[in-house]
């Protein structure tokens, strides 16, 4: 009796439909795939997430798509929190994560302490009042200055967060941050709602 090779075997014909609980399940893994799929889809919105959760990633990215100048410190990019600080524990997610192989390193501090080691200042809404302040003492230092409330960015802030439509969006000062000696990614500057230069 000769056999057949197993490549050429006839695959036994399945008769009649499937059985409901195979037909269910496949049903269900679509659903839900085609709902994953239409979730990642989405923006990200601020009633989505908490508000400063959101944000925390937003200063993330602001400083990963920021150049600093070459002479800049090789060592942690400090972040400093100036007045009270909104972000709560979404701040610490921060600590510790790297960028261009630098780990970041967070300080919170009260307004009018020294700005001196920090590369990265978040003015808090509590301490906007002294942003004026802030924005002379580190003119011309090559700081990323950021914020997030209303007027910031016209007054001297090179990235100022706000909420608009239930989305964090952000506007740049390019002037600011090109007096400063940093480079904002025209990554960056595309998403940005106003680009002041």
């Amino acid at each position: 009796m000769q056999s057949v090779p197993p490549s050429t075997r006839p695959v036994p014909a399945r008769l009649g439909p499937p059985r409901p609980t195979q037909w269910l399940l496949r049903a269900l893994g679509l659903l839900a795939a085609a709902s994953w799929a239409l979730l990642a889809a989405l923006p990200a919105r601020a009633d989505d997430l908490p508000e400063y959760r959101l944000k925390a990633a937003f200063v993330y990215n602001f400083i990963q798509f920021t150049e600093w100048p070459a002479d800049a410190s090789a060592g942690p990019i400090v972040l400093c929190i100036v007045g009270a600080d909104p972000f709560g524990s979404e701040a610490d997610l921060l600590r510790g994560k790297t960028v261009g192989g630098r780990a970041i390193d967070l300080r919170r501090l009260a307004p009018g302490a020294s700005l001196r080691e920090c590369e990265v200042v978040f003015v808090a809404a509590a301490a906007i009042d002294r942003l004026a302040q802030i924005v002379e003492a580190l003119h011309a230092r090559p700081v990323l200055l950021l914020a997030d409330s209303p007027g910031a960015m016209q007054a001297g802030v090179m990235v100022n967060m706000l909420v608009a439509d239930g989305r964090v969006r952000f506007e740049a000062n390019l002037r600011a941050a090109r007096t400063a000696h940093l480079n904002l990614s025209s990554k960056l500057l595309r998403l940005a709602t106003e680009v002041r230069q």
